[in-house]
């Protein structure tokens, strides 16, 4: 990943995914990050200055927030790269998945925390690409969509839409160092970003959502943290 990116099943797809906990939850309630955690799966190892010029910081944030994610488990030192001067950090895993319910419940601000700096995470990549549109070649400009599809669905409905939505997506070449091996030429990094957003109407009576439905509300999403 990626950059983080939460599905919501039972089990992560590979084992690279690492499944939030409680002290995870809590590490990555920020969004400088989500958005370390998310520039080393995908860009590679990198130092806290060239991390800190990418997210617009100051060097001495960047290497706090690693130094966090490291003691959380999230990134660690690569040390065939670094020397006495400069520290490099990788990331641990490529995924991140956060789909436990009763967490969230015991968590709120926490779980909150955390769905939010995803979701600012995921503005800042779409504003940069906003930004980068009229530069890209006229192929990959033509590729560009920003689309709101307004339905009308029941919750078991809309957990359908959600598997459909990743049957599709999954079908196409992952973003991981086998599938760039294995890319045609002319294959370049693309991002899919999805947001399933229930609006139900407050003055309307209470549902109680399927199991399938109550598991398609935790969708939030990164790449990536």
């Amino acid at each position: 990943m990626t950059e983080p990116s939460e599905w919501p099943q039972a089990t992560p797809p590979d084992p690279d995914a690492v499944v939030l906990d409680a002290k995870g939850l809590r590490a990555l309630a920020h969004p400088v990050r989500v958005q370390l955690v998310g520039l080393l799966r995908k860009h590679g190892p990198s130092t806290a200055t060239r991390l800190a010029e990418r997210l617009g910081v100051n060097s001495g944030t960047a290497s706090y927030h690693l130094r966090q994610l490291g003691a959380a488990g999230f990134v660690e030192e690569d040390t065939e790269r670094g020397n006495a001067r400069e520290r490099w950090w990788r990331s641990v895993h490529r995924r991140t998945w956060f789909n436990d319910h009763d967490l969230a419940e015991r968590e709120p601000e926490a779980a909150l925390a955390y769905l939010q700096s995803v979701a600012a995470t995921y503005t800042v990549r779409t504003q940069r690409a906003l930004n980068e549109l009229q530069t890209m070649p006229r192929a990959w400009r033509d590729t560009f969509d920003m689309s709101d599809w307004a339905l009308r669905l029941t919750p078991e409905e809309a957990a359908a839409l959600y598997e459909e939505l990743r049957a599709v997506i999954t079908r196409y070449r992952q973003d991981t160092p086998e599938g760039a091996a294995q890319a045609p030429e002319g294959a370049e990094r693309f991002s899919v970003i999805t947001h399933l957003l229930p609006e139900p109407d407050p003055s309307a009576p209470s549902v109680v959502p399927s199991s399938a439905a109550s598991e398609a509300q935790r969708a939030t999403g990164t790449e990536s943290p």
